[in-house]
């Protein structure tokens, strides 16, 4: 067994606990997330019903801060064509069906 001597301090917890959040902190980034969505959602929802004629399970790359979004079958090209327009803004993906879900649930 290894003795600890006064050099080497006993190690417990966090591997690096300065990088911990704070509840606050983490409560606070949960909102922030919550409100970009709910932007997002709004502009998902009001293009979805006229979309989904067409395009129906086809993804779409929302930008709220512009309102822009990008349609396609493939969920990698949506995205593309989000970053090269917008490339330092983030973007929400939904599938144009019922629900929006994008993956598996």
């Amino acid at each position: 067994m290894t003795q600890l001597t006064p050099k080497q301090p006993a190690r417990r917890g966090r591997i690096f606990p300065e990088l911990t959040l704070s509840p606050e902190e983490l409560a606070e980034r949960e909102a922030e997330r919550d409100a970009f969505h709910k932007r997002c959602r709004a502009i998902f929802e009001r293009v979805r019903p006229e979309l989904m004629k067409e395009h129906y399970n086809w993804y779409i790359a929302v930008e709220p801060d512009s309102g822009d979004y990008f349609i396609d079958q493939d969920i990698e090209v949506a995205s593309q064509q989000a970053r090269e327009k917008h490339p330092h803004a983030v973007h929400c993906m939904f599938r144009l069906n019922e629900i929006g879900a994008v993956g598996r649930i």
